[in-house]
């Protein structure tokens, strides 16, 4: 008997539309989970004083930039990733997408999984690395939701990929076409997250008394700082970029308390040096979303220019690139 198996992405998720009616809705299961927003005061802080009379309508404002013919691009290539890798995998595997916040729904996806009656399931959160505030929720939320069933099929959860053999090669091919040498500097830009979620990857001590800046250890592999140092160097070494000539930095904060150094602030120092062009990499991101093609690509010009800068040229996400596709595969196998 051939066993049957099952492969779940999910990624992050996106409004149904860009209307502030569905942004609204995206934004309050989103900033309600308490992995993303964990501390509890703030959580209601943002919600009820912030999000909910402000924040969407500028949301779906961006949202309707960002949206293309076919939608949301999160979802499109989501879709497609499912669709060529699917192919790509013998008969007896059969692919399932789900978002962790909005449609399609982990629910609705899990409980298809249960129809299909598979031997094994195979989680896979799209987020290269782990964080608690994304494939830590993942984690959560697949186990809340299948404590319900009374039989289990066996389950495996990647948790993070960043260090897989041949990942940071993707990102490093994206980049050859724009010849990153003839940039003044490059960025590493990941998404941010309060330091305690890091510190709370040790059992003893906070992060900035690690160096997890400086290598990958047995103490700190789930820490996200870590990770994504490690991620950059990795990309930097295989496009031969010296250490002098990129800058790891994080985006995307809510408040105080968020890893550092933030990007707008090393673009307006890189600016201030005389830096007239920057290469950004994202390489949290696998797919082109609101993070990379609205906030480093129009917001983040616009603040380089403001300061003296030219041109800030974005590496594309992975989206469906074939050899991403090829990665999913080997990766779910």
């Amino acid at each position: 008997m051939t066993k049957k198996k099952a492969v779940l992405l999910v990624n992050l998720g996106t409004p149904d539309s860009p209307s502030v009616k569905d942004v609204r809705k995206y934004l309050k299961v989103f900033l309600n989970d308490p992995r993303v927003i964990d501390q509890r005061f703030v959580r209601w802080f943002i919600m009820n004083l912030f999000v909910i009379p402000f924040r969407c309508f500028a949301s779906a404002k961006i949202y309707k930039e960002l949206w293309t013919a076919e939608g949301s691009p999160l979802l499109v290539y989501g879709e497609k990733l499912k669709d060529k890798v699917q192919e790509k995998l013998p008969e007896n595997y059969k692919v399932f997408l789900a978002m962790r916040y909005g449609n399609p729904s982990l629910e609705k996806a899990l409980e298809q999984i249960r129809t299909y009656n598979p031997h094994e399931i195979t989680v896979l959160p799209l987020f290269p690395q782990y964080a608690s505030a994304s494939t830590g929720s993942v984690v959560e939320r697949v186990m809340k939701l299948m404590s319900k069933w009374q039989a289990f099929p066996d389950l495996k959860f990647i948790n993070q990929f960043y260090d897989h053999e041949h990942f940071c090669d993707l990102y490093a091919e994206n980049a050859v076409k724009y010849n990153p040498m003839q940039y003044d500097h490059i960025v590493f830009s990941f998404h941010g997250l309060p330091e305690r979620q890091v510190d709370d990857v040790y059992l003893k001590g906070l992060c900035k008394d690690k160096d997890c800046h400086q290598s990958i250890t047995d103490e700190n592999k789930l820490c996200y700082k870590a990770t994504c140092y490690e991620t950059a160097k990795r990309i930097a070494s295989k496009l031969k970029i010296p250490k002098d000539r990129f800058t790891v930095a994080f985006q995307s904060r809510l408040g105080g308390g968020w890893l550092e150094p933030f990007s707008d602030h090393v673009i307006k120092q890189r600016a201030k040096k005389g830096d007239k062009k920057l290469l950004f990499f994202s390489p949290s991101f696998i797919s082109d979303c609101l993070e990379t093609t609205i906030e480093i690509g129009l917001e983040y010009q616009e603040l380089f220019e403001e300061h003296g800068g030219e041109k800030i040229q974005l590496v594309e996400s992975l989206n469906d690139n074939p050899n991403w596709v090829n990665f999913v595969t080997d990766l779910v196998k």
